[in-house]
């Protein structure tokens, strides 16, 4: 386990295998307040180190063992982190995002294609497990009744009944910062293949908030894969194995960028 310091006072852990002879790296961007311990992240490095691929993941500031304090954190600032850690992994990698963790994948691409184009390159596809793209204001800060907004006015943070245990602490500096990063109003050609793997009984990110996606994403690029039973989490076996078999599917069939 290593870290790095991002862009504020904060140190990042993070751990990279890179592939064997040079080949193809998958990049796991975790969701909001889960980590790289998390039972898809870890299956996901076992996948990889079985069959050839490197791995890298890492904690946002806030979350794990990284440092910095999750109500600090803000979408600009794990986007941030995300970025630093991307440019510490060599060649040609698929970036797989699971909830908050796609709506990063999708906002890292974005920014890397307008930045640096030669870094954008090595991206060849994203695989998004209910991606949460928008989330601080369409899955956030729209559904918050008025007592949410003002015990959010009045202290700051709102804490968010959680079906996985503690209550979400939401900050007011997560909901506004989060503004600079929307996508609905700007879509964009992500020139490579997503696909995006949603649960129909998701009650985090709503099958209908994934199916909108599509229409974010120009090119005929995206592929969105419905899981009648499947729920937010989608970590059962079965998840598991479609997740790795889209993996797959888009080593194979993502073209060199020249």
């Amino acid at each position: 386990m290593k870290s790095v310091a991002g862009a504020m006072p904060r140190r990042i852990a993070y751990r990279i295998d890179p592939a064997p002879d040079g080949g193809t790296g998958l990049f796991w961007l975790s969701g909001y307040k889960s980590d790289m311990a998390s039972t898809k992240a870890t299956e996901l490095a076992v996948f990889a180190e079985a069959n050839g691929y490197g791995c890298a993941r890492f904690d946002y500031s806030g979350h794990g063992v990284s440092g910095g304090a999750f109500l600090d954190g803000t979408i600009g600032a794990w986007l941030d982190e995300a970025e630093a850690v991307f440019r510490l992994t060599s060649g040609r990698q698929i970036v797989i995002g699971s909830s908050m963790g796609g709506y990063i994948a999708l906002l890292l691409l974005r920014r890397l294609m307008r930045a640096t184009p030669e870094e954008a390159k090595r991206i060849a596809g994203l695989v998004l497990i209910a991606p949460a793209w928008d989330m601080t204001e369409e899955l956030m800060w729209k559904q918050f009744d008025a007592r949410a907004r003002q015990e959010m006015a009045e202290t700051g943070v709102y804490r968010q009944p959680s079906e996985y245990g503690a209550p979400y602490e939401i900050t007011r500096a997560l909901i506004e910062e989060g503004r600079n990063h929307l996508m609905a109003n700007e879509p964009f050609d992500p020139g490579r293949p997503v696909v995006i793997l949603q649960g129909r009984l998701d009650a985090a990110v709503p099958i209908g908030h994934a199916r909108s996606l599509m229409s974010l994403l120009q090119g005929n690029w995206a592929e969105m894969v419905e899981i009648p039973d499947g729920e937010h989490r989608l970590s059962r076996p079965e998840d598991l194995a479609l997740l790795f078999n889209k993996i797959g599917q888009v080593a194979r069939d993502a073209k060199p960028h020249s």
